[in-house]
């Protein structure tokens, strides 16, 4: 019974919240850690295309923002977190952020194309319940991981990841309901 009463308590005091935030079914921690920096979950939600959910996807900062162009000033690590909802070839996922890359790139379509291109390679076929992930690390470059394995070699530039976390929270979002849960600010 002590042992029940503790765990209330804990509970009661913000135990239960340091679990994790659930969207659509997927509970996203608070916190991951990336090359020993501990980020925050900024924000999570759903993306939707016509009326089917593709993804539930959390966005991890070294510090709560709300302002995306605050956000991608600054060069610090960013973390995507997509958890599948329904299963795609690594074809659909690639044309579906290579879409929303070229309509957030801007001036810079061309010099980053081929950058782009690798990108476009790094997409696994996924299930649903898959995860893929997807870090920028200043000095090392953005990384996508999909089915627990590093696909490729990281992509270098800051201007890369600028453009490619832009998909999400840039002018041009694929999804401007996740644009806006994703910049929650850690709430």
């Amino acid at each position: 019974m002590r042992l029940l009463t503790g765990i209330l308590v804990l509970w009661a005091l913000g135990g239960g919240a340091a679990a994790g935030r659930d969207v659509a079914g997927v509970t996203f921690p608070e916190t991951a850690t990336v090359e020993g920096k501990t980020l925050v979950l900024n924000g999570a939600g759903v993306r939707t295309r016509v009326f089917f959910k593709v993804y539930a996807m959390g966005l991890y900062l070294e510090r709560a923002a709300t302002d995306p162009a605050a956000i991608l000033a600054q060069d610090t690590i960013r973390r995507a977190e997509l958890h599948l909802l329904r299963s795609l070839t690594g074809e659909e996922i690639s044309s579906a952020i290579a879409s929303g890359f070229e309509a957030n790139a801007g001036d810079a379509k061309g010099r980053l194309a081929a950058r782009l291109d690798r990108l476009k390679t790094m997409f696994p076929a996924v299930e649903a319940g898959d995860t893929i992930v997807i870090t920028y690390v200043p000095g090392r470059g953005t990384s996508v991981v999909g089915k627990g394995k590093e696909q490729g070699s990281p992509i270098e530039g800051k201007d890369f990841a600028d453009v490619l976390f832009s998909v999400w929270i840039g002018s041009q979002p694929v999804d401007s309901g996740l644009k806006q849960a994703l910049l929650a600010g850690g709430r």
